[in-house]
């Protein structure tokens, strides 16, 4: 069917879509949309945007010039009526109240619904979101992601559709659809174009309704070396060292979305060769690496860190990696690992790195066990790079110098983005890790073994080389990569 020919129509609910979508130009259905799939544009759209549109409404579509002064008055007149010109057959399908669940999957498997679906995931991918989120609130449906560590916005729909697209992403997900009162995890395969997606699926009942979390992972894009990470070279040069060792622990802490398993997949690619034995029990296995034993802990059927670190060790390992120390049993066996001939990885949630040996001693580990096994413990955060297609360079001002705590002098001038197309006129695009590696040193085991709290530990750190997380994006504000703004919204709490 041609371009010209007659098709199929389009409710405006569907078209509600594409109001990010075509920015910053305008959309609208023609006059007499109930008989037309016609949309008046105020500029011809491209090839490859026309070619989405068609994609998300799975319709030939025709594309229109008109004027200025026409769009407007469409969209004036959508706008206002777009709730009200759902005609009854629409109404029935987005009402909430459904018990049944075979109407709730015919509900999700809706054409609209479906195509609905696709295009908020293709806007999710599009400004390469880490999560989607859909909240809903008294009178809307709130659909945010989260781009650069930073939560925003990309639709806001009638709440008269929430049951349709919980019932959909719980469709998609394998959940129980007809469950609203208990929370549900799950897990979405996903395929658009040449990407292979893998989504882990959150629900939460709420007052208004289900709120649904949407974890994106990206199963193509797995190829991260440590060199990529933002790592300061002499840093660098220490934690390779360090990571060649034969035996020992290394911990990486920060807060959730911090990059840590970024880190240790990078790591475990750096070492991996046919000459050792890696394991991993993670939860979940956000990535699949060649030659490596990768395990997918399951606390509800009892293998849970602790039960699958006592049956890997047992298959002879060299190199064990643990997704995340939470407990003095998993601590107790990674320590016991470490002290008898593996090389032991694993996360943990503290603010700093030597906060992370008063974590363990919180958990019930002694402090001598602590020293004898710690190789050494690396902190990291993220922080938002400068948008390098709009970058502007200004000088540094008094306010900005007394809140980083810095001599003006030492850095006249910063860089920010101006805000364009390709960053979201955010000014920002991508993300830059910070870090603070804390090794091992005679005077630290010393203090570990005696019991000295954090802050101890840390100024002797200090006193060894450490260079803070703060220190390290002050060095990334002077080279230009991100922002005054960043730097006290990511090192404020350390």
């Amino acid at each position: 069917m041609s371009e010209s020919e007659a098709h199929t129509p389009f409710a405006p609910l569907e078209l509600s879509c594409f109001s990010q979508l075509l920015e910053p130009a305008a959309i609208a259905p023609a006059q007499d949309y109930s008989t037309s799939g016609m949309l008046v544009y105020a500029s011809a759209p491209s090839i490859e945007l026309r070619a989405q549109i068609r994609f998300v409404l799975n319709a030939p579509v025709v594309f229109t010039r008109g004027s200025e002064d026409q769009v407007r008055r469409l969209m004036r007149h959508w706008r206002a009526d777009l709730s009200p010109s759902l005609d009854s057959g629409d109404e029935e399908l987005f009402v909430s109240g459904f018990d049944d669940d075979e109407s709730l999957k015919d509900l999700a498997s809706e054409a609209p619904i479906i195509r609905l679906v696709n295009h908020l995931f293709a806007r999710a991918l599009d400004l390469d979101a880490s999560d989607i989120h859909f909240e809903p609130n008294e009178n809307t449906l709130d659909v945010r992601c989260r781009v650069d560590g930073i939560m925003t916005r990309i639709e806001r729909l009638p709440i008269k559709i929430h049951t349709a697209v919980a019932s959909r992403l719980k469709l998609m997900a394998r959940l129980d659809i007809g469950e609203k009162r208990l929370p549900q995890d799950g897990r979405i395969d996903y395929k658009i174009g040449a990407k292979q997606l893998d989504m882990r699926v959150s629900t939460l009942p709420g007052v208004h309704g289900e709120s649904i979390v949407l974890r994106i992972l990206d199963r193509s894009d797995t190829a991260v070396e440590l060199v990529q990470l933002g790592m300061p070279q002499d840093l660098l040069a220490r934690y390779e060292h360090i990571v060649s060792q034969p035996h020992g622990m290394v911990l990486i802490t920060g807060p959730t979305g911090s990059g840590k398993t970024t880190t240790l997949y990078a790591t475990l690619e750096k070492i991996n060769d046919e000459k050792q034995k890696i394991i991993t029990v993670e939860d979940p296995v956000e990535y699949q690496l060649d030659g490596i034993t990768q395990i997918q802990a399951n606390a509800s059927i009892g293998l849970g860190f602790a039960a699958g670190l006592r049956s890997i060790v047992r298959q002879d390992p060299d190199v064990l990696m643990i997704g995340e120390i939470r407990d003095h049993e998993t601590a107790e066996i990674a320590i016991e690992s470490a002290l008898t001939g593996h090389l032991v990885f694993s996360t943990l949630h503290t603010n700093d790195a030597a906060g992370a040996v008063t974590r363990l001693q919180d958990m019930g580990v002694e402090g001598y066990l602590i020293s004898s096994s710690l190789l050494a413990i690396q902190a990291q955060r993220l922080v938002r790079r400068v948008c390098t297609d709009c970058v502007e360079t200004q000088p540094i001002t008094a306010d900005e110098a007394q809140v980083l705590e810095i001599d003006a002098s030492a850095c006249p001038s910063v860089s920010r983005g101006r805000g364009c197309e390709r960053c979201g006129q955010t000014g920002y695009r991508g993300r830059v890790g910070l870090y603070e590696l804390l090794t091992m040193s005679d005077e630290i085991r010393h203090q570990i073994a005696s019991g000295a709290d954090a802050n101890s530990i840390r100024e002797q750190a200090i006193k060894d080389g450490m260079r803070t997380l703060r220190q390290d994006a002050l060095d990334k504000l002077r080279a230009g990569i991100t922002t005054p703004e960043e730097v006290v919204r990511v090192t404020r709490a350390v």
